[in-house]
């Protein structure tokens, strides 16, 4: 499935209003099929400019994150229901890419350069070109001498 971010802006209310509106946005993910890997709370905040939202003109708003994998016909379906709930200012949301795991270290790091796994195989194969690429003086060119200094 894929992973994606909901932004959401919720109207200021009380803790209690807030927990039961935080239930109702995660059932809705359970509902179609979706897994919430993370709930964010970035906290309450004034907003940078007033909005409206369902007739009210908001200035401070309860910004939460969700980090969701979900299908992603589904996606539009929340989009949908969360544009129709009063207790959502502002939404967005965002197809984020998975996570690369590295399997690098902070020991293979701290060694030095010459030591490290990838720079002596850079080391091998500039040694195997070397003799591919390196350019004789032809001695037939005329002059008796070496025009360039060794």
């Amino acid at each position: 499935m894929p992973y994606y971010e909901f932004a959401l802006m919720l109207r200021a209310m009380p803790k209690s209003e807030l927990k039961t509106t935080l239930k109702r946005i995660s059932h809705a993910i359970f509902d179609r099929g979706g897994i919430i890997r993370n709930i964010e709370n970035l906290g309450f905040r004034t907003m940078p400019y007033k909005t409206s939202a369902h007739g009210l003109v908001h200035r401070e708003a309860n910004y939460i994150v969700f980090k969701v994998d979900t299908p992603a016909l589904s996606v539009t379906d929340l989009k949908e229901e969360y544009s129709r709930d009063v207790d959502i200012i502002r939404q967005r949301v965002f197809r984020m890419q998975d996570e690369s795991n590295h399997s690098c270290t902070l020991e293979d790091e701290l060694l030095p350069p010459a030591y490290r796994e990838e720079v002596q195989q850079m080391i091998e194969i500039g040694k195997s070109q070397v003799n591919r690429f390196t350019y004789k003086f032809k001695y037939n060119s005329g002059l008796d001498y070496y025009p360039f200094q060794k």
